[in-house]
């Protein structure tokens, strides 16, 4: 079975939800850790146990207020990770990329992702 993760974000980390059971993926908030490794391992190691049993047709969310660089360079670990988890899978999966109107900055960070790796993307701003 696999873990559930679930962070509580904080000023500077987001909140973290990974649950199959209720088929919650998202990563919200604001994403500037002091060791964005660490942060994040706990995703990482979850993706690799996902990866053994993925859920098709899952949407992996980012409601992303804001992130600094080294959490770019991890948001594209993931984004790559998820891809090669649906290629070997066959299993599809949306990213739906939440941005506020007012932000066309995180818009437009999520259409540069989306150029980047081959899973279906989707745009809700608010």
């Amino acid at each position: 079975m696999i873990q559930i993760v679930n962070i509580k974000g904080t000023d500077d980390t987001p909140n973290v939800v990974l649950n199959c059971e209720t088929s919650e993926f998202v990563i919200s908030g604001r994403s500037l850790p002091e060791d964005v490794t660490t942060f994040y391992q706990p995703v990482l190691t979850w993706l690799e146990e996902f990866s053994s049993a993925p859920v098709s047709g899952a949407k992996f969310e980012f409601k992303l207020e804001y992130f600094n660089t080294a959490s770019s360079k991890i948001l594209l670990d993931i984004l790559l990770r998820l891809e090669e988890i649906m290629e070997a899978s066959g299993n599809a999966f949306t990213i739906v990329w939440h941005s506020q109107e007012s932000d066309p900055d995180m818009k437009e960070a999520g259409e540069e992702y989306a150029d980047i790796v081959s899973v279906p993307f989707e745009f809700i701003s608010y």
